[in-house]
């Protein structure tokens, strides 16, 4: 049994207190600047509200970071400052010079420094790793990713628009994939990508392509975007090697799919994906960084792993920007 704060109440709070509420750990209560929200939360899930993070951290073992991205970096400090272990969620934090901060400083403390990357926990993706671990595809030589969702639409603060606080579509987005691609196919060596964003700054939404040649010679192909129309949100993959292929979703007999905005499913302001399952991928993914905590579990997702793919989606940005190669 441990204690488990969580700062931040919007959508990812709430799948993170979902999640601690199917483990032994006592969720003690939250931080947050919108009290109705966390109201709701206690409601549903218990503990109490916390008026500051220093109060929180005071009163928990481990905290649990769900708030914009940019915000990411100081309060890791901070918790580690008061040998606090830590989730976070993805990005790891808004620059790669504070994720390599905020390693040493985890580091130093002697706590654990655990990064939220979801989709190494959606068991159609997980499968696909374990079927290529075991090498049924061969050598893999080509990765198909797809993400794009509408464009977020907060209601007050719409954080993910601001460039400063969420890093833009490529690194809040299709961070998700860089990471996926990286877990199958292996350290990336180079990138070389192109946005809408980047050709036309004001644009209404943003779309991305970007190629990673790892340095075993595999390639991934990755499509990123805030493009589609509410309520939609697509996702796939494909892994090809010289001894078979992997595909996500494995085909359809249906013609065409309509998708309305008047259907009353498209007054989401975030797009996340789902998974018809008994469990959600994100309680799987905080009862796996229970583990982690609790019993010293080896971790699927690093520290480490959350500064690599940040190279990596910089890399991105920096490609998109200039029209180059990135190399790493």
């Amino acid at each position: 049994m441990f204690r488990v704060g969580i700062v931040g109440s919007g959508f990812m709070g709430s799948f993170h207190a979902a999640g601690w509420s199917q483990t032994p750990a006592e969720l003690v209560g939250y931080h947050s600047l919108d009290q109705a929200q966390v109201n709701k939360l206690i409601e549903r899930y218990g503990g109490r509200s916390f008026p500051t993070l220093d109060a929180l951290l005071d009163a928990v073992d481990v905290v649990d970071i769900c708030t914009p991205t940019h915000l990411h970096h100081p309060m890791i400090l901070q918790a580690a400052a008061k040998g606090k272990h830590i989730v976070c969620e993805k990005p790891l934090t808004r620059t790669v010079a504070q994720a390599e901060e905020a390693l040493s400083a985890c580091r130093s403390a002697g706590v654990k420094l655990l990064v939220a990357h979801v989709v190494r926990f959606f068991p159609e993706y997980a499968q696909a790793k374990a079927i290529v671990d075991r090498g049924e595809i061969g050598r893999v030589g080509v990765v198909r990713l797809k993400r794009v969702s509408f464009q977020p639409r907060l209601a007050a603060d719409n954080w993910f628009l601001d460039t400063e606080k969420s890093g833009g579509m490529i690194l809040d987005l299709m961070i998700h994939d860089f990471d996926y691609a990286r877990w199958v196919a292996g350290e990336v060596e180079s990138v070389f990508a192109k946005s809408v964003r980047s050709a036309r700054p004001d644009a209404a939404g943003d779309y991305a392509l970007a190629i990673l040649r790892h340095t075993n010679g595999a390639l991934s192909h990755i499509e990123g975007g805030w493009a589609y129309p509410p309520p939609m949100f697509r996702t796939s993959l494909e892994i090809a090697g010289d001894g078979g292929l992997i595909e996500h979703p494995a085909g359809s007999s249906v013609p065409l799919s309509i998708h309305l905005k008047e259907s009353g499913q498209g007054d989401a302001e975030i797009a996340v994906p789902a998974s018809p399952l008994l469990e959600d991928p994100y309680v799987t993914e905080i009862k796996h960084f229970y583990d982690v905590l609790a019993h010293d579990a080896p971790p699927r997702v690093t520290a480490e792993d959350g500064l690599a793919v940040l190279k990596i989606a910089f890399a991105a940005v920096e490609s998109a920007r200039t029209g180059q190669r990135v190399t790493l």
